[in-house]
């Protein structure tokens, strides 16, 4: 983002400055982290270096401004269109301040004072045309200081210290603090990084607030705006905004005064001196943001601190992997939120989300929701009653914070009544449900009639947009309002009755009596006519073809009718403004409604969706995944034909899949985490019956790219996803692995992947399912009491297969990629090439001939035989074992040893006069070093040919 401060013509030439100019450097110079966008008449203007940046931006005419001090750019944009503009700033990665006049320009005595309004930036936008349906958050993240100064650093409160207790392994903590401007919802909490990171990624904040020259940059524009890793806040991974706000608004005292405008004893509500800064600092930034005519923040009354190990941990890796919100060109179709997505108003739509984003840990409260959502589906009458009335519901979260704010017209506050005057109607409906969860909130329902008698009594039905123009208060909520209006209405009726008498007494019959804005009421009579016209008549207009006159009863009767209408212009947005701001602080009521309205939303959709695609509703236990005939909720409904599989897990076990590519391996894990995920939501769930447990966190190693910009490679990329699981999986955890080890050599990815396996079930314990094409990776299963194989069955005819995508237990016994070739379309002289290939064995040589000492069953194994040789993969062999077939077919793949004689061998092989066999003199004269891996594994494949001959 190019720089926004102070234009540097105007620093150079500041006393030289017209006093418009001088008042938008000075705006410039107090806001030098935006574009200033400069109300002038009907349009708001940027000059100079601003003006350049953003015609090029926003692709509009860069035109000249010249006065006394010279030329200097100008570019501009509409008032009455400008959220577009503001839009393609933001997504450029500018802030945005609106400076706008605060002062009725004819009142004005030199230049019309104008300030900042508002403060825009991506995560604090405020206004629809800007705000997509789901949550714009900001966050704020604080480092917490070292244990033996965090107390000073917060102050003198009585936030309680971090104790080694608290944090005993002693990593480096942050504390992170989210706020949603539009809605009020605020939340805090801490732990270590990969904690703090998990909650960036799931909420995915559109920017990030951290304390000026923390990262030693003094300037909010050293500050990234790209999301890049180098200028990330404290090394986290932000896909927002980056900005730096004044320190000050962090320390303890400062952050605990502004608290305690939103929450009565702010030390009370967090347990770390940090999350009171990161909370405190991050609502001082909202108020910053929102500009001196907000109307303050006073709607955000729901600070809240929560424990991230309340809810099930799904990081941003496996919600891409699983496409729970973006399907992997990037949108929303074919995603899990857009199979359950039925919700019938906005405030549903971002409470499914919030759903699939944090599923519960709690079983009572996991059964509460399956309780509600399991009578909803039994009572269809109730539920589709309910889901009718719900889709009358306006976003009344995002409305009474307009409200609050003092920007909320007419129109907004009639939503409201119209959102409020479904709840008792909600209520009836919902009157016959018996469990407990759907009673709670049914009695939760505030019908709030204090505020809709209000609204009701004061505006009127259908107002206009603008509240300043009258129209908008209803006849006889107020007397003085009314006297106006008939004062105003009997003046219009003497004027509509004066043209019939008018024309009466003169005679003339085209006379007409009219009224425009400029002039005011006037009597119009055509050139013909005018030596009719009385001596009482004085001019007032000439035309070309007439002229306008007035008399003295008409000024008098048009003093009274248009200080009669001004007036009551004036007593209307006075009304209007009061009822406003009673409706306002009763926010919080508001508030509790739209989120017993969210609920209820939200339930009805998962029931809705149960019975439309027969779902069941799973079970709880202890002993492990159980499924039959589970299904991919979102494939299922692309897929007319799919086939459902069962998934008996039930002892927690390491699940080793095998099959062909396309044979449905990766859907079919992603099937199982998708179960667990819906029933850990309170979801029913596609399966035809389903026993689960409770899981504390879903990992995927699914799929990977190239991250060029940040220096890593797909294998690289893979191996740090890998490393996150392997620390941070515990046996309550569900793990899905999908080809481990790709991307190097074959020898070290099937060790990887063997090691890998092992961990897993030997150290941590997880669920975990490994999909995978090293098929020796199968015979672990012979050495670990809980590693089952299971594998993707074929029908196959001559060189044809025909996927069943069907699951059984077993080791598969190929990986059929020449056939899936085939059914790709790739031409008939390469895959006969490759099936000659692989009878025949590579011409020349490959492969990184590096040896490597693979992991042995027998050293982990408290039964093997001390003396009994095995091969890399932990199989018993024998020392005359002569097969050596290809790896990677699936087949046998013992060693020749080099200190016996094998079966058959030649007299040749028998020791040289060099002291050894002829293999082991051959093996001992290779140059490993210059040798491909092609050639290594021709090499090898000649020395089987020998043998077995």
């Amino acid at each position: 983002m190019e720089a926004t401060g102070p234009p540097a013509k105007m620093v150079d030439r500041r006393e030289e400055l017209t006093p418009m100019l001088s008042q938008y450097f000075d705006l410039t110079q107090e806001y030098d982290d935006a574009l200033v966008l400069f109300q002038v008449g009907d349009f708001y203007e940027l000059f100079c270096e601003a003006a350049e940046a953003a015609a090029r931006t926003l692709e509009i005419t860069l035109t000249k401004r010249e006065d006394s001090t010279g030329t200097y750019p100008m570019a501009g944009v509409p008032i009455d269109n400008v959220a577009p503009y503001v839009e393609t700033l933001l997504d450029a990665g500018y802030r945005v301040a609106i400076a706008d006049q605060v002062q009725d320009p004819s009142e004005a005595t030199g230049v019309v004072e104008r300030a900042v309004t508002q403060v825009v930036t991506p995560g604090t936008v405020v206004d629809e045309e800007l705000l997509g349906a789901g949550n714009t958050y900001v966050a704020s993240v604080v480092r917490e200081a070292d244990r033996s100064e965090a107390s000073n650093r917060a102050g003198s409160g009585t936030t309680r210290e971090a104790t080694d207790a608290d944090d005993p392994d002693h990593r480096e903590r942050f504390a992170v603090a989210f706020v949603d401007v539009s809605t009020g919802e605020f939340r805090v909490t801490s732990g270590p990084r990969d904690v703090v990171q998990d909650e960036l990624d799931r909420l995915a904040p559109a920017e990030v607030v951290t304390a000026r020259g923390e990262f030693d940059r003094d300037s909010p524009d050293d500050a990234s705006t790209d999301g890049n890793d180098d200028d990330a806040p404290h090394g986290f991974d932000v896909r927002g905004m980056h900005t730096p706000f004044r320190a000050s608004a962090f320390d303890g005292d400062d952050a605990r005064e502004t608290l305690s405008g939103y929450v009565p004893t702010p030390d009370a509500l967090f347990e770390r001196p940090a999350e009171l800064q990161a909370a405190g600092g991050l609502l001082a930034y909202a108020e910053y943001t929102q500009g001196v005519d907000s109307g303050g923040l006073e709607y955000i009354s729901r600070v809240q601190r929560y424990d991230p190990r309340e809810g099930m941990r799904v990081d941003a890796t496996a919600l891409r992997s699983l496409e729970v919100f973006e399907n992997r060109e990037g949108g929303d179709a074919h995603t899990l939120l857009g199979v359950l997505d039925t919700t019938s108003c906005a405030l549903g739509r971002r409470e499914l989300t919030h759903w699939l984003r944090r599923p519960l840990l709690d079983r009572e409260r996991i059964a509460a929701r399956q309780d509600a959502v399991e009578e909803l589906a039994d009572r269809a009458f109730a539920r589709e009653e309910a889901r009718d009335l719900l889709r009358d519901v306006y976003d009344i979260e995002r409305l009474v914070t307009r409200v609050s704010r003092g920007r909320a017209n007419a129109r907004d506050l009639r939503a409201l009544k119209d959102t409020l005057d479904v709840i008792p109607e909600l209520k009836a409906a919902l009157g016959d449900c018996e469990c407990d969860p759907l009673r709670e909130r049914r009695e939760a329902l505030d019908e709030l009639a204090d505020v809709r008698g209000l609204v009701g009594r004061a505006i009127v039905e259908e107002p206009p947009i603008e509240v300043t123009e009258g129209g908008v208060i209803a006849d006889g909520y107020d007397d003085d309002l009314d006297d106006l209006r008939a004062a105003e209405r009997e003046g219009r009726e003497w004027v509509a009755d004066l043209e019939a008498g008018e024309r009466e007494r003169t005679g003339i019959d085209s006379l007409k009596v009219g009224y425009n804005e400029v002039h005011g009421y006037y009597i119009e009579v055509t050139n013909p006519n005018l030596d009719r016209v009385p001596d009482d008549y004085t001019r007032r207009q000439t035309l070309k073809n007439s002229e306008r006159f007035y008399t003295p009863e008409l000024k008098q009767r048009e003093d009274e009718i248009l200080g009669a209408s001004e007036r009551a212009d004036t007593r209307e947005y006075h009304l209007f403004t009061e009822v406003r701001d009673e409706v306002a602080a009763e926010a919080e009521r508001v508030q509790r409604v739209a989120s017993v309205l969210a609920e209820l939303d939200v339930l009805c959709t998962l029931a809705d969706v149960a019975v439309d695609r027969n779902y069941v509703r799973p079970a709880f236990g202890e002993e492990g995944i159980h499924v039959e005939g589970g299904r991919h909720p979102v494939v299922e409904t692309t897929e007319p034909r799919f086939v459902p599989n069962d998934a008996d897990l039930r002892e927690r076990n390491v699940a080793v899949i095998t099959g062909p590519n396309m044979s449905g391996k990766s859907t079919y894990m992603r099937q199982i985490a998708l179960v667990q995920l819906l029933a850990q939501v309170g979801s029913f769930v596609p399966a035809d019956r389903a026993r689960l447990p409770v899981v504390d966190r879903i990992f995927t190693r699914v799929g990977a790219s190239d991250d060029i910009a940040g220096g890593a490679s797909t294998f690289m990329r893979e191996m740090r996803e890998l490393t996150s699981i392997l620390h941070d999986a515990t046996e309550d955890s569900l793990v899905l692995l999908d080809e481990v080890g790709r991307g190097t050599s074959t020898a070290d990815g099937r060790a990887i992947a063997w090691a890998v396996t092992e961990f897993l079930h030997d150290e941590v314990g997880a669920t975990t399912l490994f999909a995978t094409h090293y098929h020796e990776l199968t015979r672990i299963a012979e050495s670990r009491e809980r590693i089952r194989n299971f594998h993707f069955t074929i029908d196959r005819s001559g060189d044809e297969v025909t996927f069943l995508h069907s699951v059984v237990e077993g080791a598969s016994e190929a990986s059929y990629g020449v056939e899936v070739a085939q059914l790709a379309g790739v031409p008939g002289t390469v895959i006969d090439r490759s099936r000659d290939l692989i009878d025949d064995g590579l011409p020349g040589d490959a492969g990184s001939t590096r040896t490597t000492e693979s992991p042995s069953a027998a050293t982990n194994d408290a039964t093997a035989e001390p003396a009994a040789r095995t091969n890399g993969y932990g199989e018993h062999t024998d020392s005359h074992t002569t097969r050596s077939d290809d790896l990677s077919s699936g087949t046998d793949d013992r060693q020749i040893t080099l200190d016996e004689p094998t079966a058959g061998e030649a007299v040749a092989d028998e020791p040289s006069a060099a002291g050894g066999s002829t293999l082991e003199a051959e093996i001992r004269d290779l140059n490993i070093a210059s040798m491909t891996p092609l050639e290594a594994l021709t090499w090898l494949h000649e020395r089987q040919r020998e043998v077995q001959r």
